[in-house]
């Protein structure tokens, strides 16, 4: 061989070496739509980071994540979503229902994974929960028609006297959930009273409202909306002096005075297991769709405090987290 010969077989063979390396290292791009601003949301990102970290995947070494964050604008959603096919993601991964919408319409191919919509299979989002068909997948918020009732109960075992509880809804409530809290309602001697807020300008003027209405407590339903204000919801509770419940932890760690109900922080974490096996070749119309199975009761002792009330011990006993 002459020399000419093997200094260009040797130059194809360095070449192909980096060539080789970068088909095994193949980054994967995950888009990520958030609802509320990058701040508000910092938990659930750190969460749904951390279950990647736990599969194996690091972030800006071999897993890329696209985020787009609405700003409590949730009008953006859809071009939000837009931008993230645009990009080519190999997988979204997005929250409610509002959400899981936008990305459905932008896409029919990528495929989706929903965090915590509610009932999905009405929505239009799945076709049923065990074989979803399509491309979106992922988890529900669905839980049975019991779970609004306890938190009722949950709030007469802390006020026994209570009778006017207002809802706070951010969202349109199910139909099914006001339905359960009704009947919940009757079965305890209490009656309750909806009021809505769709934005951080209706709250003061809803708890005023709240306020005439003599309601001795306050049940808060969720949704991207509120998430986006829980600060401001429980700092209004606080200074309406209402006991308050809502479902979900972050509520407490917000300063509301009790939740009852799964973690939005597990359920990004749990996130990351789908986006595993989608990433891995699963399809997301093959993945079952999965529904809470863990519910907590978390309570805020210094809200509690504050507002002069003492949580008897059959209530602390059955807390999974009590917030000093």
């Amino acid at each position: 061989m002459d020399r000419r010969a093997f200094i260009g077989m040797m130059g194809a063979s360095v070449l192909a070496v980096p060539l080789a390396a970068e088909t095994q290292t193949a980054v994967a791009r995950i888009g990520c739509l958030l609802g509320a601003a990058r701040e508000q949301t910092s938990l659930l990102v750190k969460a749904f980071e951390d279950g990647l970290r736990d599969l194996g995947y690091v972030p800006g070494r071999n897993v890329m994540i696209e985020y787009r964050f609405a700003d409590g604008k949730l009008e953006r959603l859809p071009q939000l979503a837009q931008d993230l096919v645009r990009l080519k993601v190999d997988v979204i991964v997005t929250g409610s229902n509002v959400h899981v919408i936008a990305a459905k319409q932008a896409t029919t191919t990528i495929p989706i994974v929903m965090v915590y919509v509610a009932d999905p299979v009405g929505a239009g989002l799945v076709a049923n929960v065990s074989h979803p068909g399509g491309n979106v997948t992922g988890l529900s918020q669905d839980v049975s028609a019991e779970i609004p009732g306890k938190r009722l109960a949950l709030l007469k075992e802390l006020v026994p006297k209570l009778s006017r509880v207002a809802v706070l809804a951010t969202q349109p409530p199910l139909a099914a959930t006001l339905k359960a809290l009704e009947a919940a309602a009757r079965t305890l001697g209490m009656t309750v009273v909806r009021f809505d807020a769709r934005g951080p300008g209706d709250l003061e003027g809803v708890f005023a409202a709240v306020t005439r209405a003599r309601s001795d407590a306050l049940v808060v339903l969720g949704g991207p909306a509120h998430f986006n204000m829980r600060t401001q919801v429980a700092q209004l509770a606080l200074r309406h002096r209402l006991p308050s419940i809502s479902g979900i932890t972050e509520d407490v760690e917000a300063g509301g005075l009790m939740s009852y109900g799964a973690s939005l922080s597990d359920q990004w974490r749990r996130a990351a297991v789908y986006v595993d096996k989608i990433l891995k070749g699963a399809q997301p119309g093959d993945l079952p769709v999965e529904q809470p199975t863990k519910f907590e009761l978390v309570i805020n002792l210094k809200t509690a405090k504050a507002l002069g009330l003492t949580i008897p011990q059959t209530l602390l006993l059955q807390a999974n987290q009590v917030i000093q």
